[in-house]
């Protein structure tokens, strides 16, 4: 986790920095639908690298999606702790049982 709380700092640094040195300045200048349709963009590059059975490109692309979504997190004021107390709470319950949860 240690990792993740470096990265959520490093990002949060950057979103105001120069666009011209900072990718994470870049995304932000563009705003919210970019930064959203990158993420889909590596979540489907993640999928397309398990179907591969490429292990090195898969964890090559669950860094890239990681990185996306903490971007997004970030620009929705949204603290990476957060999703972590979600997962929290899911533990010990079924996919299913989560799942049926949500819609009652």
């Amino acid at each position: 986790m240690d990792t993740l709380n470096r990265l959520e700092k490093t990002i949060a640094a950057r979103r105001s920095a120069d666009p011209d040195s900072s990718y994470v300045a870049q995304l932000t200048a563009r705003g919210r639908p970019v930064m959203a349709r990158k993420l889909g963009e590596e979540a489907v590059e993640a999928v397309v690298a398990g179907l591969s059975g490429d292990k090195a490109e898969l964890v090559g692309e669950s860094a890239d999606v990681l990185f996306h979504l903490m971007v997004l997190l970030a620009d929705c004021d949204i603290p990476f702790a957060d999703v972590l107390a979600e997962l929290d709470r899911r533990e010990g319950l079924s996919g299913l049982e989560e799942k049926a949860g949500r819609s009652a």
